[in-house]
């Protein structure tokens, strides 16, 4: 996160520069009558007039903003300039005498909650939460498994399943793939929320909002089935890579985007590609990889020969010293999950899929 912190007064300056030396990439904004000579040396800006002139531009450059100022000011402040929670920052207000750090905007998806305690673990603040998720120790149904980065992809009842949650409304979270240990309070978890493995069970359980994590592309009959859904992508889908050298990003992102529909999988939850080491440095995965953001891994031959196999190549023996590249490297990133599609071979490339498998 890249933070700008601004003050307009002299305790809150001292606390600004005390702040800035132990925040990562954090600014320094303050008023030019508190220069101290070593701005430029220590990349401080010197304003002057009203911070609220400054204020667009920040919005623009940060992902979050601390604002030593008063709560009211910062209200009036910021209001003409907000556009939504889904791009506006994240708006802390600490007060000038470091008493209490204030989460004031975006404080889930724009991580003003969690910039608000790190402020308050800095400058001996009370942090001041004011989410009910937050405060209830449930589910934050906006930032629901944000740390194993998952994303949610229909998010049309986004609102009404957040208030069924805080509201202690009968809530089940289906689970098909994913990180399963999302439950992080200190309390059991409440009984108004239950599990369901499938969609299918989701539907013959009453509920009135559900939270469902899954690999799998829903069609809008199935969601229909559900009260308020929420549908949720993990990173759970590992792709086995093999190619001719050579072949282009083109050819291979083509045969991975028509083999993810043909399985009705969200290429938003791959979590990574695999191939044999001979093909760490094929330019074509490696694009693939950057653009997508999906981590490329590789193993040597020997270990790709201890996978299971459905079927071993000697042809591909004779070439890379691997009976197989695809499916054993697909197993084996995939923590030996679930390998749904064992090979297809498609022009220059050869392409499986496996589905992770979490430790219980």
């Amino acid at each position: 996160m890249k933070v700008a912190i601004a003050s307009i007064t002299k305790h809150g300056t001292e606390t600004g520069r005390r702040l800035a030396d132990t925040i990562p990439n954090a600014d320094l904004y303050y008023m030019s009558k508190f220069r101290r000579g070593d701005e430029e040396e220590k990349g401080i800006t010197l304003f002057d007039g009203s911070v609220r002139l400054i204020l667009p531009d920040l919005f623009q450059k940060y992902d979050g903003i601390v604002l030593i100022i008063s709560l009211g000011a910062v209200v009036r402040m910021i209001a003409p300039i907000l556009k939504d929670k889904k791009t506006d920052p994240a708006v802390v207000v600490l007060d000038d005498r470091a008493e209490h750090a204030i989460s004031v905007l975006s404080g889930h998806i724009g991580g003003a909650n969690e910039l608000t305690h790190k402020v308050a673990a800095l400058t001996g603040a009370r942090p001041v939460i004011t989410t009910a998720s937050d405060v209830q120790k449930t589910i934050p149904v906006d930032m629901f498994g944000r740390e194993f980065g998952w994303k949610f992809e229909y998010d049309k009842y986004l609102t009404q399943a957040a208030a069924a949650v805080v509201n202690e409304e009968p809530i089940l979270v289906v689970q098909e793939s994913g990180e399963t240990n999302w439950w992080k309070h200190d309390r059991k978890m409440p009984d108004h929320i239950r599990t369901a493995s499938s969609v299918e069970e989701a539907i013959r359980t009453p509920h009135n909002a559900a939270l469902v994590v899954t690999h799998r592309l829903i069609a809008e009959e199935e969601l229909s089935g559900l009260r308020y859904p929420v549908v949720y992508r993990p990173k759970s889908i590992v792709i086995g890579i093999g190619c001719n050298r050579g072949t282009g990003i083109a050819e291979i992102e083509a045969v991975v985007n028509e083999t993810l529909e043909s399985l009705s999988f969200s290429k938003n939850s791959v979590k990574a590609i695999a191939s044999i080491d001979l093909k760490k440095d094929e330019q074509g995965i490696l694009e693939l990889s950057g653009q997508n953001n999906w981590p490329f891994v590789t193993y040597k031959a020997e270990e790709l020969n201890k996978a299971p196999m459905k079927e071993k190549s000697d042809t591909v023996y004779q070439y890379t010293g691997a009976y197989g590249v695809s499916e054993p490297a697909a197993f084996l990133a995939s923590n030996g999950g679930e390998v749904v599609l064992h090979k297809k071979k498609s022009g220059n490339v050869t392409i499986s899929v496996a589905i992770f498998r979490e430790e219980k």
